[in-house]
């Protein structure tokens, strides 16, 4: 069988066939067990009406991942530190997910508890990083074929806020049916295509993210049967951020994942503005997209204008980066 068909197409067929597998088993599970989403009273009132709405469906999303990877561990094992950071952040976000539903609150781990999970896992991907894969702190500077080498405690640093910063950013996309699935299919396009020029052996885990983000899809776009929650949101992140650290790219972020990025600081500039002026907004409410849908726009149209936006992202991304200029 063609190599580049077992590592770059196959892995898309195989999650996806994996996911749309587990979910009809999954939902219905999780549905008994009352594992549903509990929205915020103080959010859009059509929100009310998902209350009760399967979550963690991120979990098929992961075995998805997980699962068809174990089969490229020896004859990619480049996959590795990426696999590490995408199961990983999963987990984290499935104990979160795990808190909510049994306590029947929109909150789960507090914040100590969540940043030192994240600071664990993130110091085992960047051990792993120098030991075992033996590479430098480098970071290449978009449009240009140039490259900076930093101390190695500025880049661990620097690494520790690109992985919290995306991870927060992609868990804050997660506000709408199918909103950061559909997004997230656009930029895992795009790393196949740049994984396969510049790093080749990567590409399998943007093809089994893409794959099962597609059969999620199929359950999760408007209105959604079940929602990722952070166990799929946060895997996500932890994905995004792994893929463009291992490519010495993770400046690339802020191109393909401005979306995620506009998220987070829709949130900071509302908290805050609300703070310093005694209780005014900026926005309707944040996140951003929220702001949107109380100004009329269905959620649709907002994952088709957030989509359509990343697609013209990637491109401008592909030409800031060596493989494309």
């Amino acid at each position: 069988m063609n190599l580049d068909f077992v590592r770059e197409v196959l892995p898309i067929f195989l999650s996806f066939s994996v996911v749309v597998i587990v979910l009809p088993f999954l939902i219905p599970m999780l549905r008994r067990l009352k594992f549903g989403q509990t929205e915020r009273e103080d959010g859009p009132q059509s929100h009310l009406a998902k209350t009760g709405t399967p979550t963690m469906g991120g979990i098929a999303i992961l075995l998805g991942i997980l699962i068809p990877a174990l089969f490229y561990l020896r004859t990619c094992p480049e996959i590795i530190p990426v696999l590490i950071m995408t199961i990983g952040f999963g987990v984290i976000g499935f104990i979160d997910d795990f808190i909510k539903v049994v306590k029947k609150r929109s909150d789960g781990l507090n914040v100590i508890q969540k940043l030192a999970c994240q600071f664990v896992l993130t110091g085992g991907f960047l051990f792993y990083y120098f030991l075992i894969e033996k590479k430098e702190a480098i970071v290449h500077i978009p449009f240009t074929d140039m490259c900076f080498t930093m101390p190695v405690w500025l880049f661990c640093i620097f690494v520790f806020f690109v992985v919290l910063g995306t991870v927060n950013g992609t868990n804050l996309t997660d506000g709408l049916d199918g909103l950061v699935s559909s997004v997230t299919v656009v930029v895992a396009i795009f790393f196949m295509i740049v994984t396969r020029i510049a790093a080749p052996g990567i590409e399998p885990m943007s093809g089994l993210l893409l794959g099962g983000l597609l059969g999620f899809l199929l359950f999760n776009s408007h209105p959604a049967k079940v929602f990722m929650g952070d166990t799929g949101s946060l895997a996500i992140g932890g994905w995004l951020s792994s893929v463009c650290i291992m490519l010495y790219d993770p400046l690339l972020i802020i191109l393909v994942g401005l979306i995620y990025l506009v998220e987070s600081i829709s949130v900071l500039l509302q908290v805050g503005y609300f703070k310093i002026s005694h209780g005014k907004r900026i926005f309707r409410m944040a996140p951003i997209h929220h702001h949107f849908e109380l100004g009329g726009m269905s959620e649709t149209q907002i994952d088709t204008a957030f989509t359509i936006i990343t697609m013209l992202m990637c491109i401008i991304a592909f030409f800031s980066h060596p493989a494309g200029i």
